[in-house]
């Protein structure tokens, strides 16, 4: 699940981070409106953790901006009925006030995620390569593979293409999330991993310095 916690109080918003990836989600983190708006234009987040009051752009009205777009748990301090009330107003989805207990928060962003309303993918297919999204299922000529879940997302993002280029960084800001950086080699293991599963003659093409594609 890929998740976005906004927050203006760092120490809290980083803390909620890091609760929820210790719970298997891959987070992004903005500590104002602008830069919610901004990470949430090119990337599909399923749910979005949003503080009310926040500097730069109000809540309020990054609320109305990702609603057509993102499941929304808004996260305030402001606990009365009509706080409450106003804020689902606005398309949020769910409201929890602070302070709330950890636990409840993870158990309503995957509740949200189970419900965020992407178009299902279908089959994807090149190469003699077959990725089911719905069964999470793999082929080659017939074959089937059994990748981890990383190995699936890396080779889902790189049949997305078509063929076309995949850079490194699309690939992490994807598949993980923005802490999964470039000198962590967490990509390269896994696309060596990926290879070996798929067998020759090898699908994956390496374009030094740009990317891969398939």
């Amino acid at each position: 699940m890929r998740v976005l916690v906004v927050e203006d109080e760092e120490e809290m918003a980083d803390a909620v981070a890091r609760g929820l990836r210790l719970h298997a989600m891959a987070v992004d983190v903005a500590y104002d409106g602008r830069q919610a708006l901004e990470r949430a234009s090119y990337v599909d987040y399923d749910v979005v953790v949003l503080d009310r009051d926040l500097p730069e752009v109000h809540g309020d009205e990054v609320c109305g901006e990702l609603v057509n777009r993102n499941r929304i748990l808004m996260l305030t301090a402001a606990g009365l009925v009509h706080d409450r009330v106003d804020g689902l107003a606005l398309g949020a989805d769910d409201y929890l006030v602070k302070p709330f207990a950890f636990a409840e928060l993870v158990a309503r962003v995957r509740a949200l995620g189970r419900r965020t309303s992407r178009k299902p993918q279908g089959v994807l297919e090149r190469a003699g390569i077959r990725l089911d999204p719905a069964r999470r299922t793999v082929s080659r000529d017939g074959r089937e593979i059994t990748l981890n879940r990383k190995e699936f997302d890396v080779l889902r993002e790189l049949l997305l293409a078509q063929g076309g280029l995949v850079t490194s960084a699309e690939l992490r800001r994807n598949v993980w999330d923005e802490f999964a950086a470039e000198g962590t080699g967490v990509l390269r293991v896994t696309l060596t991993s990926l290879r070996r599963k798929l067998g020759e003659p090898q699908p994956i093409e390496n374009v030094p310095g740009k990317g891969y594609r398939l």
